[in-house]
């Protein structure tokens, strides 16, 4: 069931990857990206439990806050670089 679990998660991952990719506003992308963060954390947690390594869940721990706070950056940044556009443009 476990590895079931892991081809599900990789084939989701690869699914968030082309929406990355692919994603028709920089909001998607961000999005897509985000999701992609979540499952890897979640399949670090699924090899952790497989290999019988309850270490790596720090490592799950610590790579879901980075995801969590680079996405607010990079949304902080784009909305910044949108108002800085946006006052150019009255000016």
């Amino acid at each position: 069931m476990l590895i079931a679990t892991t081809v599900a998660l990789l084939v989701v991952m690869c699914m968030a990857l082309a929406r990355a990719l692919l994603g028709p506003t920089i909001y998607d992308r961000i999005l897509a990206l985000n999701m992609f963060g979540t499952k890897t954390v979640l399949l670090i947690s699924v090899i952790c439990f497989l290999f019988g390594r309850p270490e790596f869940l720090d490592v799950a721990l610590v790579y879901s806050l980075i995801n969590f706070v680079s996405v607010i950056g990079v949304l902080r940044y784009f909305e910044y670089d949108a108002a800085v556009r946006e006052r150019a443009e009255h000016d």
